[in-house]
């Protein structure tokens, strides 16, 4: 039961992992499952903004992604633009303020617009923020921030978080990844320095509502001391 629930974090993050796997179980091509894999999407958006969660990133897409077939990168890219484009009004209804983070400059022109005007369009929305990473890397992120960290002569180091793409919004407390692998994969490498881990072997097109709040749970039972004696 939801209601149960307690200590809900504010920001859960999640490795989406598995869809080949679950693909291949099925006879079918990879891209089946990335289709599939947009339904947990959904179903995990909705539970979050049904619990209170405040920010649900996901990891869609990593840099190093780029290096797979380029029949199955040009799927996805599609998929991710169409699937956008038919959340725009769930998103609304919801409360749902979309953004995507990652070097973005290799992104086509037209995802890159897609993605500017729905970022636009749910802007002023405040219950969920919904965090897409795309061409994604947390090497990347830290180089990146500490180049504009070295160019500012007021920068302080209390405030390098505020150079990474991530500014503004607060560190997960929970990171999820899906398929059974245990590892972060070069994701957030900063930002995930005291979140909480649940693995799971569940593949991504099969992580439902139930799924979603059973790693809920666990997470609510761990003591968090951030190097803290209690």
């Amino acid at each position: 039961m939801t209601d149960s629930l307690k200590n809900i974090p504010q920001h859960v993050s999640i490795i989406m992992d598995g869809n080949g796997r679950w693909a291949k179980e099925r006879g079918k091509e990879r891209v089946f499952g990335h289709f599939e894999g947009v339904e947990s999407v959904r179903a995990v958006t909705e539970a979050s903004v049904e619990l209170g969660v405040r920010y649900l990133s996901l990891f869609a897409f990593s840099e190093e992604n780029w290096n797979r077939p380029g029949e199955e990168v040009s799927a996805l890219m599609e998929l991710m633009m169409k699937a956008m484009l038919g959340e725009a009004e769930t998103f609304r209804r919801n409360g749902v303020r979309f953004v995507v983070l990652g070097n973005r400059a290799r992104l086509s022109d037209t995802l890159n617009a897609t993605i500017d005007a729905l970022m636009a369009e749910t802007a002023s929305n405040d219950v969920l923020t919904l965090i897409l990473f795309v061409s994604y890397s947390g090497k990347w992120d830290i180089l990146q921030a500490a180049r504009r960290f070295a160019a500012d002569p007021d920068a302080r180091d209390e405030d390098f978080a505020n150079y990474l793409v991530t500014a503004g919004i607060p560190d997960p407390d929970l990171v999820i990844r899906t398929s059974g692998e245990k590892r972060l994969s070069n994701y957030m490498l900063w930002q995930t320095a005291y979140s909480e881990f649940v693995f799971t072997d569940t593949l991504w097109p099969d992580f439902r509502k139930d799924e979603y709040l059973s790693a809920l749970r666990e997470y609510a039972g761990r003591d968090r001391r951030f190097g803290k004696v209690k």
